[in-house]
Protein backbone atom coordinates (compact mmCIF):
# COMPACT_ATOMS: atom_id res chain seq x y z
CA UNK A 1 0.00 0.00 0.00
CA UNK A 2 1.10 3.40 -1.01
CA UNK A 3 2.15 5.54 2.31
CA UNK A 4 1.82 9.03 2.30
CA UNK A 5 4.23 11.66 4.17
CA UNK A 6 2.40 15.10 5.12
CA UNK A 7 2.56 17.84 7.89
CA UNK A 8 0.65 17.42 10.86
CA UNK A 9 -0.60 20.68 10.86
CA UNK A 10 -2.32 20.31 7.56
CA UNK A 11 -3.84 16.91 8.59
CA UNK A 12 -7.37 17.37 7.21
CA UNK A 13 -6.24 19.60 4.32
CA UNK A 14 -4.07 17.66 2.90
CA UNK A 15 -5.95 13.96 3.54
CA UNK A 16 -7.16 14.35 -0.15
CA UNK A 17 -3.77 13.91 -1.24
CA UNK A 18 -3.56 11.00 0.12
CA UNK A 19 -5.98 9.52 -1.74
CA UNK A 20 -6.12 7.76 -5.15
CA UNK A 21 -8.52 4.78 -5.47
CA UNK A 22 -11.87 4.79 -4.84
CA UNK A 23 -14.14 6.80 -6.35
CA UNK A 24 -17.57 6.73 -6.21
CA UNK A 25 -19.86 7.12 -8.95
CA UNK A 26 -22.34 10.38 -8.33
CA UNK A 27 -24.76 8.64 -11.23
CA UNK A 28 -24.70 5.53 -9.50
CA UNK A 29 -24.55 7.00 -6.09
CA UNK A 30 -28.16 8.67 -6.94
CA UNK A 31 -29.56 5.19 -7.16
CA UNK A 32 -28.77 4.05 -4.06
CA UNK A 33 -30.11 4.71 -0.74
CA UNK A 34 -26.92 4.72 1.51
CA UNK A 35 -23.17 5.11 -0.25
CA UNK A 36 -20.96 2.64 1.45
CA UNK A 37 -17.83 4.28 2.90
CA UNK A 38 -15.96 1.67 5.01
CA UNK A 39 -17.58 -1.72 5.19
CA UNK A 40 -14.75 -2.94 7.16
CA UNK A 41 -17.30 -5.98 8.57
CA UNK A 42 -17.46 -7.49 5.21
CA UNK A 43 -13.11 -7.83 5.63
CA UNK A 44 -11.47 -10.84 7.23
CA UNK A 45 -10.01 -10.14 10.29
CA UNK A 46 -5.66 -9.91 10.01
CA UNK A 47 -5.75 -9.15 6.43
CA UNK A 48 -5.29 -5.89 4.48
CA UNK A 49 -7.30 -3.04 4.31
CA UNK A 50 -8.79 -3.13 1.21
CA UNK A 51 -7.22 -0.43 -1.83
CA UNK A 52 -9.45 2.27 -0.92
CA UNK A 53 -8.37 2.45 2.45
CA UNK A 54 -4.60 4.24 2.55
CA UNK A 55 -2.47 4.62 5.18
CA UNK A 56 -1.79 8.67 6.00
CA UNK A 57 1.52 10.01 7.56
CA UNK A 58 3.06 12.93 8.66
CA UNK A 59 6.81 14.02 8.01
CA UNK A 60 8.08 14.82 11.44
CA UNK A 61 6.21 12.07 13.44
CA UNK A 62 8.09 8.69 13.24
CA UNK A 63 5.79 6.48 15.06
CA UNK A 64 2.56 5.47 13.86
CA UNK A 65 -0.81 4.58 14.71
CA UNK A 66 -1.64 0.66 14.28
CA UNK A 67 -4.65 -0.18 12.43
CA UNK A 68 -6.02 -3.67 12.03
CA UNK A 69 -8.84 -5.48 11.10
CA UNK A 70 -10.23 -7.69 13.75
CA UNK A 71 -13.40 -9.57 15.00
CA UNK A 72 -15.14 -7.98 17.82
CA UNK A 73 -17.92 -9.96 18.68
CA UNK A 74 -19.76 -11.20 15.61
CA UNK A 75 -18.26 -8.11 13.22
CA UNK A 76 -15.02 -7.36 11.93
CA UNK A 77 -14.03 -3.74 12.77
CA UNK A 78 -10.74 -1.62 12.89
CA UNK A 79 -8.75 -1.44 15.91
CA UNK A 80 -6.51 1.56 16.40
CA UNK A 81 -3.52 1.41 18.68
CA UNK A 82 -1.62 4.82 19.42
CA UNK A 83 1.28 4.91 21.55
CA UNK A 84 3.03 8.50 21.53
CA UNK A 85 1.99 8.39 17.97
CA UNK A 86 -0.11 9.87 14.83
CA UNK A 87 -1.14 7.87 11.84
CA UNK A 88 -4.44 7.50 10.20
CA UNK A 89 -6.14 6.01 7.22
CA UNK A 90 -8.44 7.52 4.48
CA UNK A 91 -10.18 6.81 1.86
CA UNK A 92 -11.29 9.20 -1.20
CA UNK A 93 -15.45 8.66 -2.37
CA UNK A 94 -17.13 11.83 -4.40
CA UNK A 95 -20.25 12.63 -2.67
CA UNK A 96 -23.08 15.35 -2.94
CA UNK A 97 -23.94 16.09 0.72
CA UNK A 98 -27.37 17.51 -0.45
CA UNK A 99 -27.94 13.99 -1.76
CA UNK A 100 -26.51 12.02 1.12
CA UNK A 101 -26.18 14.37 4.00
CA UNK A 102 -26.07 12.17 6.87
CA UNK A 103 -23.12 10.14 8.08
CA UNK A 104 -22.97 7.41 10.26
CA UNK A 105 -20.84 5.33 11.66
CA UNK A 106 -19.84 2.59 14.91
CA UNK A 107 -17.06 3.38 17.13
CA UNK A 108 -16.08 2.24 20.62
CA UNK A 109 -13.00 4.04 23.05
CA UNK A 110 -11.23 1.88 25.58
CA UNK A 111 -9.17 5.22 26.82
CA UNK A 112 -9.90 8.97 26.73
CA UNK A 113 -6.48 11.23 27.12
CA UNK A 114 -5.59 13.20 30.05
CA UNK A 115 -3.70 16.40 28.58
CA UNK A 116 -6.32 16.14 25.90
CA UNK A 117 -7.76 19.77 24.87
CA UNK A 118 -9.32 21.22 21.69
CA UNK A 119 -7.84 25.03 21.88
CA UNK A 120 -4.41 24.35 22.49
CA UNK A 121 -1.75 22.88 19.99
CA UNK A 122 -0.68 20.93 22.43
CA UNK A 123 -3.71 18.90 23.39
CA UNK A 124 -4.46 18.35 19.58
CA UNK A 125 -4.86 14.95 20.44
CA UNK A 126 -8.18 12.40 19.90
CA UNK A 127 -8.91 8.88 20.54
CA UNK A 128 -11.12 8.78 18.00
CA UNK A 129 -11.54 10.98 15.18
CA UNK A 130 -13.66 10.62 11.98
CA UNK A 131 -12.92 13.51 9.32
CA UNK A 132 -14.73 14.34 6.44
CA UNK A 133 -13.22 16.73 3.69
CA UNK A 134 -14.91 19.11 0.99
CA UNK A 135 -13.60 20.04 -2.68
CA UNK A 136 -11.36 22.74 -3.63
CA UNK A 137 -13.95 25.30 -4.77
CA UNK A 138 -12.04 28.38 -6.68
CA UNK A 139 -14.52 30.66 -6.26
CA UNK A 140 -14.37 30.75 -2.72
CA UNK A 141 -10.85 31.32 -2.15
CA UNK A 142 -8.94 34.71 -2.42
CA UNK A 143 -5.69 35.03 -4.88
CA UNK A 144 -3.00 34.36 -2.35
CA UNK A 145 -4.89 30.87 -1.39
CA UNK A 146 -5.61 29.83 -4.92
CA UNK A 147 -1.93 30.32 -5.79
CA UNK A 148 -1.48 28.00 -2.68
CA UNK A 149 -3.70 25.24 -3.99
CA UNK A 150 -2.52 25.60 -7.46
CA UNK A 151 1.27 24.61 -6.19
CA UNK A 152 0.07 22.01 -3.98
CA UNK A 153 -1.72 20.18 -7.42
CA UNK A 154 1.24 20.94 -9.52
CA UNK A 155 3.40 18.87 -6.78
CA UNK A 156 0.66 16.02 -5.78
CA UNK A 157 -1.65 16.14 -9.14
CA UNK A 158 -4.90 16.85 -7.56
CA UNK A 159 -6.01 19.85 -5.45
CA UNK A 160 -6.24 19.81 -1.78
CA UNK A 161 -9.43 19.50 -0.30
CA UNK A 162 -10.96 22.85 0.68
CA UNK A 163 -12.12 22.46 4.37
CA UNK A 164 -12.83 19.54 6.73
CA UNK A 165 -15.50 18.32 9.41
CA UNK A 166 -13.88 16.33 12.43
CA UNK A 167 -15.92 14.34 14.86
CA UNK A 168 -13.74 13.96 17.75
CA UNK A 169 -13.90 12.08 21.33
CA UNK A 170 -12.72 14.65 23.50
CA UNK A 171 -11.63 14.52 27.43
CA UNK A 172 -13.59 17.03 29.05
CA UNK A 173 -15.33 19.65 26.68
CA UNK A 174 -19.08 19.50 26.52
CA UNK A 175 -20.85 17.57 23.47
CA UNK A 176 -21.83 19.69 20.41
CA UNK A 177 -18.80 22.16 20.94
CA UNK A 178 -17.50 23.37 18.01
CA UNK A 179 -14.07 24.97 17.64
CA UNK A 180 -11.76 25.04 14.76
CA UNK A 181 -8.49 23.21 15.03
CA UNK A 182 -5.60 25.20 16.52
CA UNK A 183 -3.72 24.57 13.47
CA UNK A 184 -6.06 25.34 11.00
CA UNK A 185 -9.49 27.43 10.75
CA UNK A 186 -10.49 25.57 7.31
CA UNK A 187 -11.28 22.44 9.78
CA UNK A 188 -13.54 22.22 12.37
CA UNK A 189 -14.05 20.15 14.97
CA UNK A 190 -17.22 18.67 17.10
CA UNK A 191 -17.20 17.14 19.95
CA UNK A 192 -18.97 14.13 19.69
CA UNK A 193 -18.38 11.86 22.88
CA UNK A 194 -16.89 13.58 25.85
CA UNK A 195 -15.47 12.06 28.70
CA UNK A 196 -15.54 8.92 30.09
CA UNK A 197 -19.18 7.95 30.50
CA UNK A 198 -19.32 5.45 27.40
CA UNK A 199 -16.06 4.15 27.66
CA UNK A 200 -15.83 0.30 26.35
CA UNK A 201 -19.47 1.10 24.83
CA UNK A 202 -20.29 0.46 21.02
CA UNK A 203 -22.12 3.81 20.15
CA UNK A 204 -23.36 4.53 16.65
CA UNK A 205 -23.84 8.00 15.58
CA UNK A 206 -25.40 9.87 13.33
CA UNK A 207 -24.38 13.47 11.65
CA UNK A 208 -26.31 15.51 9.29
CA UNK A 209 -22.91 16.76 7.85
CA UNK A 210 -24.37 18.98 4.93
CA UNK A 211 -26.20 21.17 8.29
CA UNK A 212 -22.80 20.50 10.29
CA UNK A 213 -20.87 22.41 7.21
CA UNK A 214 -23.27 25.15 6.90
CA UNK A 215 -23.09 26.17 10.87
CA UNK A 216 -19.33 25.63 10.87
CA UNK A 217 -18.56 27.35 7.64
CA UNK A 218 -21.76 30.05 7.45
CA UNK A 219 -22.41 28.10 3.60
CA UNK A 220 -23.40 25.45 1.48
CA UNK A 221 -21.01 22.47 1.31
CA UNK A 222 -19.20 21.54 -2.09
CA UNK A 223 -19.00 17.81 -2.58
CA UNK A 224 -17.36 15.46 -0.15
CA UNK A 225 -13.92 14.08 -1.41
CA UNK A 226 -12.87 11.71 1.35
CA UNK A 227 -13.15 10.29 4.33
CA UNK A 228 -10.62 9.05 7.14
CA UNK A 229 -10.34 7.75 10.82
CA UNK A 230 -8.15 8.41 13.18
CA UNK A 231 -6.33 7.75 16.60
CA UNK A 232 -3.43 10.36 17.75
CA UNK A 233 -1.56 10.35 20.64
CA UNK A 234 2.04 12.00 19.38
CA UNK A 235 1.28 15.79 21.59
CA UNK A 236 0.30 14.49 24.72
CA UNK A 237 2.50 11.44 25.04
CA UNK A 238 0.10 8.98 25.61
CA UNK A 239 -1.76 6.07 24.85
CA UNK A 240 -4.70 5.07 23.15
CA UNK A 241 -6.95 2.14 21.88
CA UNK A 242 -10.22 2.79 19.79
CA UNK A 243 -12.18 0.60 17.69
CA UNK A 244 -14.55 2.18 14.40
CA UNK A 245 -17.25 -0.09 12.32
CA UNK A 246 -18.67 0.40 9.59
CA UNK A 247 -19.39 4.36 7.80
CA UNK A 248 -21.59 4.81 5.86
CA UNK A 249 -23.38 8.12 4.10
CA UNK A 250 -27.28 8.16 4.13
CA UNK A 251 -30.34 10.47 2.59
CA UNK A 252 -32.11 12.64 4.99
CA UNK A 253 -36.00 12.69 4.68
CA UNK A 254 -36.38 15.35 7.38
CA UNK A 255 -33.84 17.70 6.32
CA UNK A 256 -34.88 21.03 4.68
CA UNK A 257 -33.72 22.19 1.63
Amino acid sequence: MLNIHVPKMFTALTIGLALTFGLFSLAQAELQETVPVGKFSLAQPGENFPPSWKPLTFEKIPTHTRYSLVKEGETVVVKAVSHQASSGITREIHIDPKKYPVVEWRWKVVNVLKNGNVYEKSGDDYPARLYITFEYDSTKVGFFEKTKYEAAKLIYGQYPPSGALTYIWESRSPIGTMVPNPYTDRVNMIVIESGETRLNEWITEERNVFEDYRKAFGENPPNISGVAIMTDTDNTREHAVAYFGDIIFKKSVNRQE
